[in-house]
């Protein structure tokens, strides 16, 4: 008599005869369970074990590769929202825009901050210990006296942001993305807090995306891109610093320009190696440092 054939099942479905091996742990499998190799099949579990040992597609600066940018979307629903938010309750603007320093009176006025200001008059801005200012004004567009201009505003940054962000997004990774962005944001409400008369309301996201735009040039230089573009986009962008001197916040403008620029070559030139993201980390600690430092000396000083 001839011996009786050993039936071999899946490893994963006992249920399921199977014939073929995993070549990489020679379990059988079961066709569910197959995954093509590069010679043979391989089992579910072997193919994900050798998804965490390929080592990790990286862009130019070492952030992880993304082909959609996640951050630069929801950084335009953030301010969308934000925008909706005001036209509904517009007393946000007044509480959440940047001030340095000024004086709420019982008549619903404001006046110029002075120090030991008369009973009655309320202290507002960043002398009242309103710190969130810095960043919260960086997602608002809606002046309370703009009217149409408001949603021209907003929708003229948002448009910036979207165009910039779709580049310079894939080229830093996201994480690195969204902390060049804030920085730059911080970086525009600190050089209008220094610049511009600290009991104006300064508000909008022009100063990040100043900053993304600083971030493209240093990043595409650094990549020997074709500059001709770049420079054009970054000639636009000056011109519309310039401009911007008799409408809106230059300050906040200059200050997301720089604040980016310094941000993106920290990124772009930190030598490969094991020790690039804690220094590129360790820099952007230094620049938040710098500037929250700028900004208390500044405040201390309106006191």
């Amino acid at each position: 008599m001839e011996p009786e054939s050993t039936v071999t099942t899946c490893y994963r479905h006992p249920a399921v005869e199977s014939y073929v091996r995993c070549t990489r742990c020679e379990r059988y499998i079961c066709p569910d369970c197959m995954r093509d190799a590069a010679v043979g099949h391989q089992c579910v579990e072997c193919v994900r074990e050798g998804a965490k040992s390929m080592r990790q597609a990286r862009t130019v600066v070492g952030g992880r590769i993304s082909r959609t940018p996640v951050v630069t979307y929801a950084l335009i629903a953030l301010n969308a929202l934000a925008y909706l938010a005001e036209v509904v309750r517009p007393e946000i603007v007044e509480r959440f825009s940047l001030v340095g320093a000024r004086l709420l009176g019982p008549d619903g006025a404001y006046y110029v901050y002075q120090s030991g200001y008369p009973a009655g008059y309320e202290a507002e801005g960043l002398v009242a210990g309103e710190w969130e200012r810095l960043i919260t004004s960086a997602f608002l567009h809606l002046e309370p006296t703009e009217g149409t201009f408001g949603l021209l505003h907003v929708v003229m940054n948002m448009f910036s942001l979207w165009t910039l962000g779709r580049v310079v997004e894939p080229m830093l990774g996201r994480w690195r993305y969204l902390a060049l962005y804030l920085l730059s944001a911080l970086g525009g409400s600190v050089f209008a807090l220094l610049l511009d008369d600290p009991g104006y309301s300064t508000l909008g996201a022009s100063g990040a995306i100043f900053g993304l735009g600083a971030a493209y040039y240093v990043v595409a230089r650094r990549i020997g891109a074709d500059m001709r573009a770049v420079n054009r986009f970054i000639g636009f962008l000056l011109l519309w610093l310039l401009v911007s001197a008799g409408l809106t916040s230059w300050q906040g403008h200059l200050g997301g320009l720089l604040t980016g620029g310094l941000v993106a070559l920290a990124y772009a030139y930190v030598p490969r190696g094991p020790r690039r993201t804690l220094i590129q980390t360790v820099a952007c600690v230094a620049v938040l440092a710098l500037l929250v430092l700028v900004a208390v000396v500044r405040v201390a000083g309106l006191e």
